[in-house]
């Protein structure tokens, strides 16, 4: 029995699944699965015993976009300054924000994402954290406490698209502003053009 035959057999693991899942999600998103394909493959991802299975669903689409492993934690410190996040960088499942009087942008239009959940803790004085989504990303503020600062959300036309990322932001805000704005259409498309 060849090596991958016999690894085809192993035990699928709960992020040997999670792993799955985001592939279809992406494919999803990049409009090579239909919804009905997707929740039909879902299904049988969170439901696959083995590696084999598994492989039998993502068999016909890429890799998720790069294929890359999440960092586990990306720390932005920052005095005074701006830090942007844009480009094909790499979502982590947890960033840290500890900002005074600066601005952190974080756009999520070409984004690499690998897992399907990135968790935002931030201890920001002053200053905007400004995040640019793009269909299937769904961002959650319900446990951000805001002292003298507001929370601008402008939704997205896209309402239907797969979640492809859950953005849960908690912690602190003072004197500033968390700006959530979809995109510019324009934007999007150019770079989903291959």
């Amino acid at each position: 029995m060849s090596a991958d035959l016999a690894r085809t057999g192993l035990r699928a693991s709960d992020a040997d699944r999670d792993r799955a899942v985001d592939v279809l999600n992406s494919a999803a998103a990049d409009g090579r699965l239909t919804i009905e394909e997707l929740d039909e493959r879902v299904t049988a991802a969170l439901t696959a015993r083995t590696l084999g299975e598994l492989a039998g669903l993502t068999a016909d689409l890429p890799a998720a976009p790069g294929d890359v492993e999440a960092k586990e934690l990306v720390r932005i410190e920052q005095q005074a300054a701006s830090t942007v996040r844009s480009g094909s960088w790499a979502v982590p499942r947890r960033l840290e924000i500890a900002s005074t009087w600066g601005d952190v942008t974080l756009d999520f239009t070409q984004a690499v994402m690998a897992g399907g959940t990135l968790h935002i803790d931030m201890d920001m004085h002053g200053g905007t954290l400004k995040l640019v989504t793009r269909p299937g990303v769904v961002v959650d503020t319900d446990s951000l406490v805001v002292e003298y600062a507001q929370i601008k959300t402008r939704p997205s036309d896209d309402t239907g698209a797969p979640v492809v990322l859950q953005v849960e932001i908690a912690g602190r805000m003072t004197y500033g502003q968390v700006v959530i704005r979809p995109a510019r259409r324009s934007v999007f498309r150019r770079s989903r053009t291959p």
